[in-house]
């Protein structure tokens, strides 16, 4: 988005610090720290976002290849702009979410797709304060929300806002893993921040994690095995070397933020918007595997969770499912059988090889797989033991 001003008023602003006034709207609309960096301090995370195309880790993600060269220049999205105001907004849980994936009955759904839209609150805040710094400046503003061809995390750090940590997002000394980026680019020529250095030593805590095992090597993320791209990005089948590690995790994956030390510092989001709500907080996984497009709309209303729409969030319900070892979830994946979508067809014959006896599996094979027309779900028939 881009927000001009009618008429420069540059007098206005004369002899004032407009670093510091900006800094200062940032924090009075809510957000938790601030940062100025210059655009040309995104340095080589440019030539890292070509290596990690060209070694093909972004998967499905089309959007990432399409605009690499804005990503990895700021000044190729935008020639005018002179520096970028970076911002943070904390969403920290009251707890470790960890412990909550003990209960297979439910889906877990990642910590920050629990409240309400992110990209909405963040926007509108972001707005709010690059309105207010266009005509107080006369200069020309766009506001960025994780929607635009943009770096945040290596422009943050160039910030003075924390550092991308070995598990590749960003972590703060005062927020820990738990937070949101926005950026404003400007016109204006700003003092830019001192950029923080990595602290992350030799902890690997957060690669350890991984149940999927995604990260390479330390600061570098191949997304095709990231629980979080698999669960929301990835368009098709899950792959079976994926299915047992997903566990219950319907909709992203906090195990490599929750395991950061630096957490410890960490605070709780403090704002109504980002407690839990009901529809999204490990809801019963009965519920879920009960969806149509029209019920999921409804319950996810508001929600980041609407993104993936319902057949693809009902096929992640559906490993879940498989994993739980809960037999009174059989007659719901039985249904599922005969969904209009292939991708829930494929993963409710998975859940019904684990949780169905041989005979039933005998029989449902020899009545399905033959009239089975996508060659995905007849992959999972043949599969089936």
């Amino acid at each position: 988005m881009r927000i001009l001003t009618s008429e420069p008023v540059r007098a206005a602003a004369a002899g004032d610090n407009l670093s510091g006034v900006v800094k200062a709207r940032v924090l009075a609309e809510g957000f938790d720290t601030v940062g100025i960096a210059d655009p040309a301090a995104i340095g080589g995370a440019g030539e890292g976002l070509i290596g990690f195309l060209a070694a093909g880790f972004h998967g499905d993600m089309g959007w990432l290849e399409a605009n690499a060269d804005k990503r990895a220049d700021p000044r190729v999205l935008w020639p005018e702009v002179r520096s970028v105001i970076l911002v943070t907004l904390n969403y920290g849980p009251d707890d470790d979410p960890r412990p909550a994936r003990a209960d297979a009955s439910r889906g877990a759904v990642s910590v920050y797709a629990k409240g309400a839209d992110y990209h909405d609150i963040i926007k509108a805040k972001l707005k709010a304060v690059a309105r207010d710094f266009a005509d107080m400046a006369g200069e020309d503003v766009k506001v960025f929300v994780d929607t635009a061809p943009v770096m945040e995390k290596p422009l943050a750090q160039a910030a003075g806002l924390g550092w991308q940590g070995k598990h590749t997002n960003l972590v703060s000394r005062d927020l820990g893993s738990w937070f949101f980026l926005g950026a404003i680019f400007t016109t204006a020529r700003l003092a830019p921040d001192t950029p923080e250095r990595d602290r992350c030593g030799t902890c690997c805590a957060c690669l350890d994690a991984c149940p999927t095992r995604a990260f390479p090597e330390p600061h570098r993320i191949d997304a095709r095995r990231c629980i979080s791209y698999l669960t929301i990005e990835h368009k098709g089948q899950i792959g079976p070397e994926f299915r047992e590690a997903i566990g219950n995790r319907i909709y992203g994956c906090d195990e490599c933020l929750a395991a950061c030390p630096w957490n410890k510092f960490a605070q709780k989001a403090s704002e109504v918007r980002f407690h839990a709500r009901d529809a999204a907080d490990n809801p019963p996984l009965h519920e879920l595997l009960r969806l149509d497009a029209a019920a999921f709309r409804a319950r996810f209303a508001g929600s980041p969770v609407k993104r993936i729409k319902r057949d693809r969030f009902v096929r992640n319900a559906l490993v879940a499912a498989g994993n739980s070892g809960d037999q009174a979830l059989l007659d719901d994946a039985l249904r599922l059988i005969c969904d209009d979508s292939p991708l829930v067809r494929g993963m409710a014959v998975w859940a019904v090889s684990r949780l169905g006896g041989l005979e039933l599996k005998s029989k449902l094979k020899e009545r399905y797989s033959s009239e089975e027309k996508d060659a995905t779900v007849r992959e999972e028939w043949e599969r089936m033991p």
